[in-house]
């Protein structure tokens, strides 16, 4: 996978919020929340998983929120990865 960008990320970071073009973007009327849905996350189960130390370590270098962080990349990942649970051949064993 190429993470590679020629996004000039310095660029992005300098502009002011007067300087962004939204013309593009449509308004958030009433019409937009009328058609939302509101989700609530299920309750969580508490699990004891095995995690690399220096990964763990990493997460609690994040700041006192790294379990919401640590379940905040497992959702991003499974996310990201909804295809491959329907397709369990694609699993490596």
């Amino acid at each position: 996978m190429n993470n590679s960008s020629e996004t000039n990320w310095a660029l992005v970071d300098s502009l002011t919020d007067e300087m962004i073009d939204r013309s593009e973007v449509p308004s958030l009327d009433d019409s937009f929340f009328a058609r939302s849905v509101w989700r609530m996350p299920e309750g969580q189960a508490v699990v004891a998983v095995p995690v690399d130390s220096d990964l763990l370590a990493w997460f609690q270098a994040q700041g006192s929120e790294s379990e919401g962080c640590m379940i905040a990349a497992l959702r991003i990942y499974a996310e990201a990865h909804k295809d491959v649970a329907s397709h369990p051949e694609l699993i490596a064993a």
